[in-house]
């Protein structure tokens, strides 16, 4: 997906701090934003009171949504560099191409995960009779080391689960109680869906080099006696190597986790660099029809426009 936003934004990951030897949660508020289509998303990733968590740079959750047949999303060609695009399907199903050439439908309990390493465009839309949408979409940030790799496509259609403790958990990236997700990532991360029908109390495991945040997608839940209503991002911090959350009837929200990203990283539009001289370029290339960027074959509309950059010069 697309963002609109044009701020320029430097990542931090300033952990929580202790209250009387417990970590604090910080409460992340979401905002609104549009990604295409008329469809708009809660944005919790990047925001003023947190940038990053790990490597998830970037969170939107779209939907629950409704809308007519052929009025879904659709978000037109645009580039990506220094970032992998991760696609979690709740419901609905999302039409992907890319100037690799990949065509694939992601539907609900898959992911379709993009890197775009040095540079790639794509398109999303929904099918055309398609007339739900739910979903979570995320960017992790490639590692300076990593951010001019060739780009690449995957879809992952069946992922590692299990119950626990009356919750259903699906490992979308990373370790977790023996699984592996098949997801390939480029530094120390965790995804985990957490859905319970009926209620539950869950005991969870972490790393304490890892920072977390839980974002209830459905429902509500709690931590440390602080509710969390979906679209209310807890942010953890670091140092906990173990964690009780509650989860009411019906609630599903998602678990990210990640060693804390000591690059300096800057988002801007669709890019992610570690420099105002790597993403200037990636702009001007965009707006040039650079081959770095390749075309999208297949979808009817233009190319986005790159906005203005927000400085002058490197």
């Amino acid at each position: 997906m697309s963002t609109h936003e044009t701020q320029c934004q430097l990542s931090s990951s300033s952990d929580c701090p202790l209250d009387n030897g417990q970590r604090s949660i910080q409460r992340v508020t979401s905002r609104s934003a549009e990604i295409g289509g008329g469809i708009s998303v809660s944005r919790l990733l990047p925001s003023a009171q947190r940038r990053m968590i790990g490597a998830w740079c970037f969170l939107d959750h779209a939907g629950p949504a409704t809308f007519a047949a052929e009025h879904g999303l659709r978000v037109g060609p645009h580039p990506h560099i220094g970032l992998q695009t991760f696609t979690w399907m709740l419901e609905g199903e999302v039409l992907h191409r890319d100037s690799l050439g990949n065509v694939q439908v992601v539907r609900p309990g898959q992911v379709n995960l993009m890197t775009a390493g040095r540079g790639i465009s794509h398109t999303e839309e929904s099918l055309a009779d398609e007339r739900h949408l739910h979903a979570a979409q995320l960017w992790i940030a490639l590692p300076s080391s990593e951010s001019q790799r060739e780009p690449a496509f995957e879809h992952h259609p069946e992922l590692p689960s299990w119950d626990q403790q009356g919750c259903h958990c699906t490992l979308l990236a990373g370790l977790y109680a023996g699984h592996s997700a098949p997801t390939r990532v480029y530094s120390p991360l965790l995804g985990i869906d957490l859905h319970s029908t009926a209620g539950a109390t869950l005991e969870l495991h972490l790393d304490p080099a890892f920072e977390y945040g839980i974002l209830p997608l459905q429902g509500e839940v709690q931590i440390q006696a602080e509710r969390f209503a979906d679209n209310q991002l807890a942010y953890l911090g670091r140092g906990r190597d173990q964690l009780s959350v509650g989860l009411a009837p019906g609630s599903r929200a998602l678990l990210l986790g990640g060693e804390p990203f000591v690059e300096e990283t800057l988002l801007w539009w669709n890019f992610v660099g570690h420099s105002r001289a790597e993403i200037s370029q990636a702009q001007l290339d965009w707006q040039a029809g650079h081959p770095r960027f390749g075309r999208v074959e297949g979808y009817d509309g233009a190319p986005l426009v790159a906005p203005p950059l927000p400085w002058s010069g490197a």
